[in-house]
């Protein structure tokens, strides 16, 4: 059920962040992919990664999208201990994303939580 678009949606929270009409505490950026700070952490490192693009959910995610994704997951990590989460196996960090109304999903544009720090955490 691929139905991303590339146009910016105007309603989208995400895509206003990726353009920089509302300011973020930004990790990282490339072309494809914006990471950056949650505003409501639950966690001491809690930071999103969106891709720049338009994709509503994973529902919505195609082959397409495969190399996007794939990149988005080998990213994670590296992030994850530059914000300060410990290494593992001791460390480690949780990587989370919430699928439509009933998995949760508050904004939807795509995004992948990426958690961890010293327990406890906030929630989770």
């Amino acid at each position: 059920m691929s139905q991303a678009t590339s146009h910016p949606d105007p309603d989208c929270i995400f895509c206003k962040i990726v353009a920089g009409k509302i300011p973020s505490r930004k990790v990282y950026e490339d072309d494809e992919i914006l990471a950056f700070h949650d505003v409501n952490p639950w966690a001491p490192v809690h930071f999103l990664l969106v891709p720049k693009q338009h994709i509503p959910s994973m529902a919505h995610v195609g082959p397409e999208h495969e190399a996007l994704l794939g990149r988005m997951m080998a990213l994670a990590p590296r992030l994850a201990l530059e914000q300060g989460c410990n290494p593992y196996p001791q460390g480690g960090f949780r990587i989370v994303t919430n699928t439509g109304a009933e998995g949760g999903q508050e904004v939807h544009h795509l995004h992948i939580h990426v958690m961890g720090g010293p327990r406890p955490w906030l929630r989770g």
